[in-house]
């Protein structure tokens, strides 16, 4: 049976879901993809004739065409996928029974490719297209944390460490916090998240696509038509050499995924402490239907940020797995930590779609009580917030609006060049 989802809550599987991206058929689909940009790549290097490289790429695009089809043919490769240790080899077995039953040769098809040069660049494909959405989700919760963070920069609250009531501070810092750990999380979604294509062969000498173009061709036509491959027809770049074994590209992923869960993982842990009703600082926005409880009607749970803590409790280990197994790839090809990859990365990328969707509607609709929060300074430290020594924590937060870059985005007023003596803004 297929997986929906049912276990991730705010990481479902159905159609138009953030998430949706993640699942079985999209990487079916993205292996398909990888396989016809192939043989286009060779049609433009005059390896194949056009009109028929148009036909096969039709019949590959036939095979998941709704995802009725998909899911079926997908049911079919997972199940014969044991019998060779990966799903490129009985979905090339389907592709070839289609292109017989339409009276096409399978000519081209897979030539000069290895089942790793396939199945990472599917899984690149997917992790590229779900990294940028997550990144336009996190903007929009970033936008919403710096609206926060200026809107409350001077509103005393009470400041606590250990748990315990410490100091006075502002609902600002607190916002800003969020604000800078956040940013440091996208940016490393930046830098760290342009995935390249696979590529290499059987043992990464593209030995196979040489052979491609004959004995006397020049070696620079092989790279021609990987070039080809991955910047014309997939929109990928290339790593400078072939990276079955040295797993850099998808380790950085990794760490940035589950450093982005982390950021937000913290921000949850706030809410959650605020949102108590013997504390009642912040709230979660309000959508009909949801915060429900079983069995007790009065209840209204902050699962947003429940959803945002659960994922940022298993990203760690899904990253570490991915990190453990780029340290035991051996040889030319990996013999099993590969595989141990891939539902890892597959459950990173959920959790980080469903984790930054979700929390680009809770930072964009979170409710603050300012009366809360000087109640709960006056009651733990006998302050009064008119009269509240909280030190430099406005310009603190002027300061790091500056520094992520906030000034000119959603803030309407204008910020010192340097907030504080000795920065580096």
């Amino acid at each position: 049976m297929p997986d929906v989802g049912l276990l991730t809550p705010g990481a479902d599987l159905g159609p138009g879901a953030a998430t949706s991206g993640t699942d079985d058929i999209a990487v079916l689909r993205a292996m398909l993809r990888v396989e016809a940009a192939w043989l286009r790549a060779q049609a433009v290097h005059r390896l194949l004739p056009d009109d028929r490289v148009e036909l096969m790429v039709a019949v590959l695009s036939g095979m998941a065409a709704d995802d009725a089809t998909a899911l079926e043919l997908a049911t079919t490769v997972a199940r014969q996928a044991a019998d060779g240790g990966n799903p490129v080899i009985p979905l090339l077995a389907a592709i070839r029974s289609e292109l017989v039953a339409v009276g096409l040769p399978d000519t081209g098809l897979h030539a000069g490719l290895t089942s790793q040069d396939v199945l990472d660049t599917a899984l690149v494909l997917m992790l590229r297209a779900v990294t940028d959405a997550a990144r336009a989700d996190l903007e929009t919760a970033l936008d919403g944390v710096a609206e926060l963070a200026d809107r409350y920069r001077t509103t005393p609250a009470l400041g606590r460490t250990l748990t315990q009531p410490a100091v006075p501070t502002t609902l600002g810092a607190r916002f800003a916090g969020w604000l800078q750990d956040l940013r440091m999380a996208h940016g490393a979604l930046l830098m760290d998240t342009n995935l390249p294509a696979a590529f290499g062969g059987a043992a990464g000498t593209l030995a196979g696509v040489v052979a491609l173009f004959g004995p006397m061709a020049e070696p620079g036509r092989a790279m021609g038509l990987v070039n080809t491959w991955a910047h014309a027809q997939l929109g990928v770049p290339l790593a400078p050499g072939p990276w079955h074994v040295a797993r850099g590209p998808m380790v950085r992923w990794a760490h940035a995924a589950a450093q982005t869960c982390a950021a937000l993982g913290t921000i949850a842990a706030d809410v959650l402490i605020c949102a108590r009703p013997e504390i009642g600082e912040l709230a979660e926005p309000a959508a009909t239907g949801r915060g429900g409880s079983s069995a007790m009607a009065h209840k209204h749970n902050p699962v947003l940020s429940v959803l945002l803590r659960r994922s940022a409790l298993l990203t760690p280990a899904l990253a570490a797995q991915v990190l453990t197994a780029a340290g035991q790839s051996v040889d030319q090809r990996a013999d099993g930590a590969w595989h141990a990859e891939w539902p890892a990365l597959q459950q990173l990328a959920r959790h980080l779609a469903g984790s930054t969707h979700v929390a680009a509607e809770l930072l964009t609709g979170l409710v603050v009580d300012p009366a809360a929060a000087a109640r709960n300074l006056a009651i733990q430290l006998g302050v009064d917030p008119a009269r509240a020594d909280v030190g430099i924590a406005p310009l603190i937060v002027d300061q790091v609006l500056l520094e992520t870059g906030y000034q000119d985005r959603v803030i309407g007023r204008p910020l010192p060049s340097r907030s504080l003596p000795g920065s580096t803004a």
